[in-house]
């Protein structure tokens, strides 16, 4: 898999990107290597440049957190997959889930921006969405009538999933430090 080429392709075609991803032979390992991992630590080094107050123990917890965030999230799609009519394959949603993020990866670029950054993430995680539900009905065998159900549910679960590890970070971190300071 050509990174370059990869990234183009699914956010310039990703109707015609997601069936050349589906009968490509990852492995988890070659995923996180050679796309996770590179595109994941584009958004916490743009937040290192773009703030010092963020500063590098944030930015390596909030890439270490994005990196087990995706396998969680790809178990997630993977387990509710039959519940749509998909075909269960934990390296095909993780595939779906991985190639998914692409915009919302090179979006971290952004950060060096400041507040403008909310924005643009926002937009930006539309996309991935979209791109989801694109790839759904390819990656997972979700029948067209269902990939829209899929993917709400999927994006509930993930802010769910989010709000707990959340709070489990907040927690831990801040613990014994009042909210505020």
């Amino acid at each position: 898999m050509n990174l370059v080429e990869r990234v183009k392709g699914i956010l310039l075609s990703p109707k015609e990107e997601w069936p050349k991803i589906s009968a490509e032979s990852e492995t988890t390992q070659s995923l996180y290597t050679g796309y996770i991992m590179i595109l994941a630590a584009i958004g916490p080094l743009a937040m290192l440049i773009g703030s010092r107050a963020y500063g590098v123990t944030g930015a390596i917890a909030s890439y270490i957190v994005s990196l087990i965030m995706i396998y969680a999230v790809a178990f997630i799609v993977d387990a509710l997959a039959p519940t749509f009519g998909g075909e269960k394959s934990l390296i095909q949603s993780l595939k779906l889930v991985a190639f998914s993020c692409t915009a919302v990866w090179l979006a971290g670029i952004f950060q060096v921006l400041g507040m403008l950054a909310g924005l643009l993430s926002l937009l930006a995680l539309i996309y991935s969405l979209y791109t989801f539900y694109l790839g759904v009905t390819v990656m997972k065998k979700c029948p067209q009538e269902k990939a829209v159900a899929y993917t709400v549910v999927v994006v509930l679960c993930v802010l769910v999933l989010g709000a707990l590890v959340g709070g489990v970070l907040r927690s831990t971190l801040y613990s014994g430090v009042p909210v505020g300071m």
